[in-house]
């Protein structure tokens, strides 16, 4: 497609995923000159396909493959709606606190039952409890994919229902701040009054978590439309009784105020069917390239900016991805951080892997790096301000 095509099938999409959420009829005038087939395309890169297929249905407009996607995304939710209850009256048999993270709890935030997509599951457990919950898992009939490594186990069972149980909410080699912010986080937390070992944030309190999850991703490889739907939906549904000064207070130490302000505006502004500012369509470009997950090209810009940017830049992100701090070694490589005689060889394990199972995520990588960014690829640090790589 050429950029106008594009752009003409995201502006389509964005359209009717505002009908959808903003429980409106789609005008007849908009839909009727519409390429549903880019448009299609574009909902799935940004797991929007339920939203649009309800859009359209309430328009009376027919498309099989839509129609079919937007199914299989609603019996996905309902998969993993009954898996999630599943582990649930484990964990409380088992005695064990938790807390249903992201998609889990929005979704019951949007006007219809399976519009807002769901990839997984996630859930916070009590990480003193880790290995409990992993025969757990088991005995439900999960695969683990990967466990004791890093925040979040990894559990799969077929044919769609992923898990990613957690033992915090952030990285401390990876996200350091937000990690200390939200390391004695059940101190933060209230007590669900409806059983006995689950537990929620506050309003407030969720919203932050929202922004800190998003912007983690945002100023990574990026994160796509959905982030932005999902911040409009809260605030439609919340953003009236939210205490703004406590937002604001805690925004600020997590280091969040500007993001939060930009993610706000642009939310409010796209999926509100506002006119947008010079500062969201900057933003909204970003977030459109990147989709769901984001890209590889993102995430190495990002870090290389983040690293000083240009040459000298890119040169600390190369080494600093052949020779990894000794944190991330403890993570991911226990045993050679355990016989430290053994740190030699750790150029040579990570060469292996790079030409084996990481093969394509490598060359991707080396591409980014080699690739000089353009004026139309907006490089972000973490702290979401926007930069250019001189």
């Amino acid at each position: 497609m050429t950029e106008e095509e594009t752009r003409r099938a995201v502006g389509d999409m964005v359209y009717l995923v505002s009908c959808a959420v903003n429980d409106e009829k789609p005008e007849s005038g908009k839909t009727a000159g519409m390429d549903l087939s880019p448009i299609c395309a574009a909902a799935q890169r940004h797991q929007l396909t339920s939203a649009v297929g309800m859009a359209l249905e309430a328009a009376g407009i027919q498309d099989s493959r839509i129609a079919q996607e937007t199914a299989k995304a609603q019996r996905k939710n309902a998969l993993l709606d009954a898996d999630r209850a599943a582990l649930i009256e484990r964990l409380e048999s088992a005695g064990i606190w938790y807390m249903p993270l992201k998609g889990a709890v929005m979704q019951a935030l949007y006007p219809r039952y399976g519009m807002r997509q769901m990839a997984d599951n996630d859930i916070l457990i009590d990480a003193a409890r880790a290995q409990d919950v992993k025969s757990i898992m088991e005995k439900l009939g999960f695969t683990t994919e990967r466990a004791g490594k890093g925040v979040h186990d990894v559990y799969h069972k077929p044919p769609v229902s992923n898990f990613e149980i957690h033992n915090a909410l952030f990285s401390p080699v990876q996200e350091k701040e937000l990690h200390a912010y939200y390391r004695d986080v059940k101190s933060r937390l209230v007590k669900d009054p409806d059983n006995r070992f689950g537990w929620h944030f506050t309003p407030e309190d969720f919203y932050l978590y929202l922004l800190a999850h998003a912007r983690k991703h945002f100023a990574g490889g990026g994160t796509g439309l959905r982030t932005f739907l999902d911040i409009y939906v809260y605030l439609k549904k919340n953003g009236a009784s939210l205490n703004t000064a406590y937002i604001s207070a805690e925004a600020e130490k997590l280091k969040l105020s500007d993001f939060e302000r930009r993610s706000r505006s642009l939310a409010t502004h796209l999926f509100g069917q506002q006119a947008l500012t010079p500062e969201d369509q900057e933003m909204l470009a970003y977030v459109v390239q990147s989709g769901t997950y984001g890209t590889i090209s993102h995430r190495v810009n990002n870090q290389v900016a983040k690293l000083g940017g240009g040459v000298k830049g890119k040169i600390r992100f190369f080494l600093r991805r052949a020779f990894p701090p000794m944190e991330t070694i403890r993570i991911w490589y226990p045993l050679i951080y355990k016989h430290r005689l053994l740190l030699p060889l750790l150029p040579f394990v990570r060469l292996g892997k790079a030409l084996t199972v990481s093969r394509r995520k490598v060359v991707s990588e080396l591409r980014a790096l080699l690739r000089k960014p353009t004026q139309t690829d907006p490089i972000l640090f973490s702290d979401g301000n926007s930069h250019r790589d001189a």
